[in-house]
């Protein structure tokens, strides 16, 4: 006998406890999953990494429970590993236990450690009645908390997702969401149980609900795209705050080019709107850019981009919303996505073309001013390279909020000719001190000469061509970066931003 012999049945019981907990809930339930259109588990893990690159840890954890209802490992995207966890709804419906909690600190505290990105995917149902007491145990959101701004941390919600597992997504730099997704602090059992009212889970806290409350940014077709949305996103940052953002191979798209293409797009009168993503086809290399959270707070546009092949972050106004105007909820998305741009030194790029804050009683109401002092306090702070372009107009706090500040630390500021500027626009200021038509007249030229006076007094570095757009930005932004070679410290921010 050998000693391989004497391993036989050890090895055969490692292997019968491991299929365990590769079968997951079994055939059925599995069936059932896939019956409605949606990937299981361990088939969404495959799909998101690169092939083979999986290595599983915690597999035993539950015994009879497969893997205690969560899948975790290591992998790779594209190359570059990412720590990932998965909730299993086929079994016990995704629940967290002592185990499962275990697994959930763990994959936190080695993206933590070894400075990789980390990705959760929930379709679960919170806490798991077994009666056991978790004691001193320390919850996966201190881990989870403690990777904010360090590393990158992505969700996605490709089921029902309540209780503790759901508050894994808004802590999250980037969550995206499945159209059978659905994310809440209770189900509906229980809010029929403390409230008295039917919901359905839909109605509830699915795609149109989280989307117009924020606590998702995207929502795509089914679990395919949101897992491509999700590779899609990390190509843009590096793996941690300890490293900057991959640059691409410059093709024909990356290399200068002049943009004449903005005369035709952008009217020169203020009362006609354009659309600002036309405006990022033509300035950014090739028209794939990355929109984040598109339908909440469309006032401004969130977007990831290449310049040069370099990744950079673009926070733009959008004339066809609101003419511009900045809201709570605009405010709001930009603060969040510059936050998380400057904790991974992605520079932003501000296009700028808004008559201010959004005035009135509604907005008023929706704290337009404490979200905008937020937006402000997260661009002001950033120490990520910053470069604005004023196209057509920016007012009051509008502008400051966007970057047109003097002592903002930018490394370039421009504006078109005939931009317009001020603490407001001539027609508002004329209603509100009641000027009449000669000096309503006077305004309106002081408004249109604001941009040169601006100019003689260094408000900005140069005026430009609108033609001139792209090249002057790719080449402030590789003079920038060239002077940036140092390895960065990570940036300190909260754990949870807007």
């Amino acid at each position: 006998m050998t000693y391989a012999d004497s391993w036989t049945d050890t090895l055969d019981d490692l292997e019968r406890r491991r299929q365990t907990s590769l079968g997951m809930g079994g055939p059925e339930r599995l069936a059932k999953h896939h019956a409605k259109g949606k990937l299981d588990a361990r088939a969404r893990i495959e799909y998101l990494l690169d092939p083979g690159s999986f290595q599983e840890f915690g597999t035993l954890v539950g015994g009879d429970i497969a893997a205690d209802a969560i899948v975790t490992g290591t992998g790779e995207i594209d190359g570059r590993p990412v720590l990932v966890g998965a909730e299993d709804f086929t079994t016990i419906a995704g629940t967290i236990a002592p185990g499962s909690n275990s697994k959930r600190y763990r994959l936190a505290e080695l993206a933590l450690r070894t400075k990789v990105p980390m990705i959760i995917l929930l379709e679960g149902a919170g806490f798991r009645p077994t009666g056991d007491h978790y004691g001193r145990t320390p919850t996966d959101l201190l881990a989870q908390a403690r990777c904010s701004g360090k590393v990158p941390l992505i969700s996605a919600v490709l089921g029902p997702s309540a209780g503790h597992g759901a508050l894994v997504s808004p802590v999250c730099d980037f969550s995206v969401m499945s159209p059978s997704g659905a994310i809440f602090t209770a189900g509906p059992p229980v809010v029929k149980q403390s409230t008295g009212e039917d919901i359905s889970k839909e109605d509830l806290g699915g795609p149109d609900v989280a989307l117009a409350s924020g606590v998702v940014h995207n929502v795509t077709d089914d679990d395919e795209s949101a897992l491509d949305a999700i590779r899609r996103y990390l190509s843009y940052f590096p793996s941690s705050a300890w490293s900057y953002p991959p640059s691409l191979p410059v093709d024909d798209s990356g290399e200068p080019r002049e943009t004449p293409e903005l005369l035709d797009i952008i009217s020169r009168d203020n009362k006609y709107i354009y659309d600002a993503r036309d405006v990022l086809d033509v300035v950014f290399d090739r028209p794939d850019w990355f929109e984040v959270q598109p339908e909440f707070g469309p006032a401004i546009i969130c977007a990831l981009a290449h310049l040069g092949g370099h990744p950079v972050a673009v926070v733009a106004n959008q004339p066809l919303v609101l003419a511009g105007s900045i809201d709570a909820d605009a405010a709001d998305k930009a603060a969040h996505f510059i936050t998380v741009a400057d904790s991974f030194h992605l520079p932003l790029i501000f296009l700028t073309d808004n008559p201010g804050m959004l005035p009135g009683s509604d907005s008023e109401q929706s704290g337009v001013l404490r979200s905008g002092a937020r937006m402000f306090a997260a661009q002001t702070t950033a120490t990520t390279l910053k470069l604005h372009v004023t196209l057509r107009k920016a007012f009051g706090f509008g502008s400051m909020v966007m970057s047109l500040l003097g002592f903002d630390d930018q490394v370039a500021t421009f504006a078109y000719p005939g931009a317009t500027m001020g603490a407001m626009g001539a027609a508002a200021m004329g209603q509100a001190t009641k000027a009449g038509e000669d000096f309503a007249t006077v305004l309106r030229d002081m408004e249109l000469a604001a941009s040169y006076s601006s100019a003689e007094h260094m408000g900005f570095d140069e005026m430009i061509d609108p033609r001139e757009t792209r090249n002057k930005l790719l080449t402030a932004l590789r003079r920038g970066l060239y002077a940036r070679q140092a390895a960065p410290e990570p940036v300190s921010r909260t754990a949870i931003t807007p």
